[in-house]
């Protein structure tokens, strides 16, 4: 490609959301533009029993792509997310019973910070928890779904994820893209063929159907088909941060209510994650093959499950970051640039996160080393980001049992002993650029797993007990009056059911 033409023809293959993420994405962006995009669709890797969970700026990634939220919900058997509470189960030691919510803890008062203000007054008898000041919590462990208004607005962020049937979601955004106009080819393999300076010239399917473009994506999760075993291009193992290397997905019963929430309940060999929905519910059990075998992995998770399990299924967890995730013409997201670690589910954000900056960035013409310098940058700088956030859950976790006491002997990045050092000090969580998990998400970590801060910022020492009393209660009264409105989170589901024209 003449390094002076316009970028107008881009290629992606890959599979399952990751492949029509970014086909959706790129199409409604640039598609107005004059881009085209053609995606190339692999087979699915996906299981019957997944189901995806999101962070809450997936719902405003939705909105740019023009996805209406009700046909989400109805198209995807789908519910809405608070946040995770963590439950420790019998025999691992310290109970440490938290929930990490997708919102602000409390408003502040006389114009300093809400989490110092409570940390002083926790020193001097508060019995309060900190999640009690949280409404989407409190709404959460109440079973309510919580409709934003102009109060709750004054009060501080009140942010929800998804929980929807993988497969289904996947199903959706294929539809979405077919209606853009995407042409879609369905291949069982995809052959790379350079040219002379070593980018991608085209993608031969099967043997015999040759595609030309300009810019290629490598959607294709772990395998990193263009990018990994084409390009050569190196992965960094992260492995030495994490203990978790095996996974088991299978699915239990639906709850005779959906909670609002996933739930993640630790053992002494791992942990387990029950993700919500009105038909089924999805789980997730991690752990180390070091201290189980698959047979006993699958009877932690059906005992943390409480269920028996169906559609089981065992998969292997390489935490990896690519060394540059631009290389020539190729562009890696998703699972292809980046495997991280199962807390937290984050790994369809990280798939947003590059999307949104490849858009912010995406070349005019084939003279795009700028912008893949910084392309490279930024997504490292975020992923490392990303990652010392899980890192944090690791390395500070109370529990007894082997797979714990390896998970806080692993390594721990810098930047992250900077921040849980500072916040110990202090309270405070140490800023960065590139950071997914607001302070509030840091903080509920850090104090749900029993990290203690020695002091607080002496400003708020010049705030008088009585203003402390005074604001406690009235975020208590305004959060108990708020979440008493609120229809059921079933109620709610079942509405959107019932309005099939929204």
């Amino acid at each position: 490609m003449s390094t002076s033409q316009a970028l107008s023809r881009v290629v992606v293959m890959g599979r399952d959301v990751d492949l029509w993420l970014c086909v959706n994405a790129i199409s409604r962006a640039l598609g107005p533009a004059g881009v085209s995009v053609i995606a190339i669709e692999l087979p699915t890797r996906l299981r019957s029993s997944e189901v995806a969970a999101t962070l809450p700026p997936l719902e405003a990634f939705h909105a740019k792509l023009g996805i209406k939220e009700p046909s989400l919900i109805r198209a995807t058997a789908g519910s809405f997310s608070f946040g995770q509470n963590f439950v420790a189960g019998a025999g691992v030691g310290r109970t440490a019973n938290f929930f990490h919510a997708w919102g602000a803890y409390g408003a502040p008062i006389d114009g300093s910070a809400f989490f110092p203000c409570w940390l002083k007054a926790t020193r001097y008898g508060l019995r309060i928890s900190y999640q009690d000041f949280c409404l989407t919590a409190v709404a959460a462990k109440n079973g309510r779904m919580l409709l934003p208004d102009e109060a709750t607005s004054a009060f501080g962020r009140t942010d929800y994820g998804y929980h929807v049937h993988t497969i289904a979601y996947a199903g959706f955004l294929k539809s979405t893209a077919a209606n853009l106009g995407v042409k879609i080819y369905e291949a069982q393999k995809g052959l790379v063929e350079r040219d002379e300076t070593g980018s991608i010239a085209a993608l031969i399917i099967d043997g015999s159907m040759r595609i030309e473009g300009q810019l290629f994506v490598d959607a294709t999760g772990p395998d990193a088909i263009l990018i990994g075993r084409s390009l050569d291009v190196p992965s960094e193992d992260w492995r030495h941060y994490f203990s978790v290397d095996r996974v088991v997905a299978a699915r239990a019963p639906a709850f005779t209510k959906t909670p609002p929430f996933a739930e993640i309940r630790i053992t002494g060999a791992g942990w387990t994650a029950l993700h919500p929905t009105p038909t089924t519910t999805g789980i997730l059990h991690a752990y180390s093959s070091e201290f189980l075998s698959d047979e006993a992995a699958l009877e932690a998770a059906s005992a943390a499950a409480a269920a028996k399990l169906a559609d089981v299924s065992f998969h292997s967890v390489n935490t990896c970051v690519r060394s540059t995730v631009w290389e020539g013409n190729c562009v890696a997201v998703g699972g292809s640039a980046c495997v991280l670690d199962p807390i937290h589910d984050v790994d369809l954000h990280a798939l947003q996160l590059g999307l949104v900056h490849l858009l912010s960035l995406f070349p005019v013409t084939g003279q795009f080393a700028v912008e893949r310098t910084e392309y490279n940058r930024i997504m490292r700088s975020h992923y490392e980001r990303i990652r010392d956030f899980q890192c944090a859950f690791y390395a500070l976790a109370p529990f007894d049992g082997e797979f714990w006491q390896q998970a806080r002997g692993q390594s721990v990045p810098p930047a992250l002993s900077h921040k849980i050092a500072t916040f110990r000090a202090r309270g405070q969580i140490a800023p960065m650029e590139d950071e997914t998990f607001p302070p509030d998400s840091w903080q509920a970590i850090f104090m749900g797993l029993g990290v203690a801060p020695e002091s607080w910022p002496p400003t708020i020492d010049r705030i008088p007990p009585h203003r402390f009393k005074e604001e406690f209660h009235r975020t208590i009264e305004f959060i108990k009056g708020k979440v008493l409105e609120q229809p059921t989170h079933d109620g709610y589901l079942d509405s959107i059911g019932r309005s099939s024209a929204a």
